[in-house]
């Protein structure tokens, strides 16, 4: 029988992991796919350093700035290899996601693309404590990107499209709340499968055979990140009022971390007539999502030709 310290040392683990989520190695270069690029270092609007790679394209006219969901860096997430695969195994996402696939076909379509790790991520500098906020602070690197871009002689006069994921994706809207005259100018957004930590972490409990306990999870987390910044506090559906990017949504439908009114209600916050939601089908596995755009790129590739 589970006894009562037994489960509250599960839910300071998982509190942990909440706050601090272990960082995945950057595993691949574009070099792999053949792409030339260049290593780059930016500072978010707070002064944290991020890393990154500028991967340039012959005669181009328009950007893409690449982020990443929770967890994962610039170059993916290695699911394949421990202790990533036990974590997320028992939800059937057990293999590796690379994305320099997704920055080859950008290339290939005539688009240059910087690809930066999040704080606290990668291999960008840690910050706030090393805490993970969802959107708080992360803001802050997604208004440096466009910084970086606007101020480099290369890219200052291209077109920018914006590919956020996930994590990622809750970060672009925080910061389009935060600091909406930073995307001025910006002219498309294509986010990848966002998800709201009140929904996701009640299912990652149940998994874990600790369904019945979000609340002292929630007690804890806020205890390791600060008041105002707990789960309940991170809320990319409020945020997605403040889009006024052309914005592109697909996630998978069945997802078994999530419920699709998670991202319906995102669509339906956001408040202008240019936008459009896909849905993945006939899988539960939220790794096909991320996978999407490397097997099926017509669509977003599409909205990007279309708003840029």
């Amino acid at each position: 029988m589970t006894t009562a310290p037994d489960i509250e040392q599960a839910l300071a683990r998982f509190a942990d992991n909440v706050a601090q989520p272990r960082r995945s190695p950057v595993l691949h270069q574009p070099s792999e796919a053949g792409l030339e690029y260049e290593n780059v270092s930016f500072p978010a609007t707070d002064g944290v350093p991020l890393e990154g790679w500028f991967i340039p394209a012959p005669g181009a006219t328009r950007l893409i700035i690449a982020n990443h969901p929770l967890g994962f860096s610039r170059s993916g997430f290695p699911t394949h290899l421990e202790p990533w695969r036990s974590v997320w195994a028992p939800t059937g996402n057990d293999f590796e996601l690379n994305f320099v696939p997704d920055y080859k076909i950008l290339h290939d379509a005539g688009y240059a693309v910087l690809a930066y790790d999040l704080r606290n991520h990668g291999l960008s500098a840690a910050a706030n404590g090393g805490v993970v906020t969802s959107g708080f602070f992360e803001a802050r690197d997604v208004v440096g990107a466009l910084n970086w871009a606007r101020e480099r002689p290369e890219t200052g006069d291209m077109a920018i499209g914006l590919f956020s994921r996930c994590f990622g994706a809750a970060s672009t809207f925080a910061a389009m709340a935060q600091f909406p005259r930073a995307f001025d100018g910006v002219g498309a957004l294509v986010a990848a499968q966002p998800i709201t930590p009140r929904v996701v972490t009640p299912r990652w409990l149940a998994y874990a055979g600790l369904g019945e306990h979000y609340d002292r999870l929630e007690e804890l987390v806020v205890q390791r990140v600060g008041a105002g910044l707990g789960l309940a506090d991170r809320t990319p559906t409020a945020w997605a009022g403040s889009v006024r990017v052309p914005t592109f949504l697909y996630g998978v439908r069945d997802d078994l971390l999530t419920v699709p009114a998670d991202l319906e209600g995102m669509y339906d916050a956001i408040p202008i007539a240019e936008k459009k939601l896909q849905w993945i089908e006939n899988t539960p596995l939220r790794w096909d999502g991320y996978a999407e755009f490397q097997r099926r790129p017509e669509p977003m590739l599409a909205w990007f030709d279309t708003h840029l």
